[in-house]
């Protein structure tokens, strides 16, 4: 197993890491790991280039992949002519960033029908078998969470994480929670998640809690994220703060007191959003983040160093 800190991998160390060895990365890094999530169905943001390199070329260590139909994949910028099989092979290979993917758990009782660009596709589900194919397609993270108004619920996160834990085993690492209500309001705001539901997430196989970062949701304070990071932490799972809320779209100084509050309050990740402009933070946010929980050494270091290394 390579037991180095994610600050000090190179490309040749992420593709050949497992679960075991990525999990000690993160940890070993002390809060100082950066996911930028991009969706996959959006005009890239430079038109040719996919919105994931674009993160990649701003200093993001995972690149978080939303809205990717395991049944048609396809990711916008990327070269013509990848056999769909191989689409997040290449975004490795392009990259060589660790690549994670987001699946929903919708919960019965909650979904609804609509039209929105957020609408739900079997191919983007929680399941066992979506899991499988993700795996094969070289996703080494699974987050398991929902989208705007596509009524995921905590109930159908947790019986989802233990499914997708039994078919995949310790192929991938599995992220697991909301960055908002993603439907449910009565899951929303301070009631997004309890200590009760950490403790359920990581005892049905998630191995990161995904909490609201300080500041993004209402009554999420930074003490809130702080007990539940806390919780996490004794139960044996890592935790992961996250931008959900468009302010992946707002000014530098925000970002930069979002990163500063999520730090102090445990986060051993540090997520920002997709819907900055619509696909992608802002990428100068991306930039400023990744500057403020770790400076410009390590920021311009995963920038610099060569994927071919």
């Amino acid at each position: 197993m390579i037991n180095k800190r994610f600050l000090d991998c190179c490309a040749g160390d992420l593709a050949v890491m497992d679960k075991d060895a990525l999990l000690y990365a993160i940890r070993a890094s002390e809060g100082r790991v950066l996911v930028s999530e991009s969706i996959a169905i959006t005009q890239p943001l430079l038109n040719n280039v996919t919105n994931a390199e674009l993160a990649a070329s701003q200093g993001a260590d995972i690149l978080l992949i939303n809205m990717f139909d395991c049944e048609n994949p396809h990711i916008q910028g990327l070269p013509a002519g990848i056999a769909p099989d191989q689409t997040l092979h290449e975004l490795q290979r392009l990259t060589g960033r660790i690549i994670g993917v987001n699946l929903e758990a919708v919960d019965p009782q909650f979904a609804v029908a609509h039209e929105d660009i957020w609408k739900m596709k079997p191919g983007r589900a929680a399941t066992a078998e979506n899991a499988r194919k993700l795996v094969a397609m070289g996703a080494k993270i699974l987050v398991l969470t929902g989208n705007p108004n596509n009524g995921v619920s905590n109930r159908a996160l947790g019986l989802a994480a233990e499914e997708i834990r039994e078919a995949v085993g310790n192929q991938a690492v599995i992220i697991t929670g909301k960055m908002h209500g993603a439907g449910v309001v009565r899951e929303s705001g301070s009631a997004i998640i309890s200590e009760q539901d950490v403790a359920w997430f990581a005892s049905q196989g998630a191995d990161i809690i995904l909490l609201p970062a300080p500041g993004t949701v209402p009554g999420m304070s930074q003490q809130q994220v702080t007990a539940l990071i806390d919780s996490a932490h004794a139960h044996g799972a890592l935790a992961m703060t996250a931008i959900g809320t468009s302010q992946e779209g707002a000014d530098v100084s925000t970002l930069r007191q979002i990163a500063l509050m999520s730090k102090m309050a445990g986060a051993d990740l540090h997520h920002i959003g997709d819907t900055g402009y619509m696909g992608i933070a802002l990428p100068e946010n991306i930039l400023a983040y990744s500057i403020a929980i770790r400076g410009v050494r390590h920021t311009y270091t995963r920038i610099a160093r060569s994927i071919n290394r």
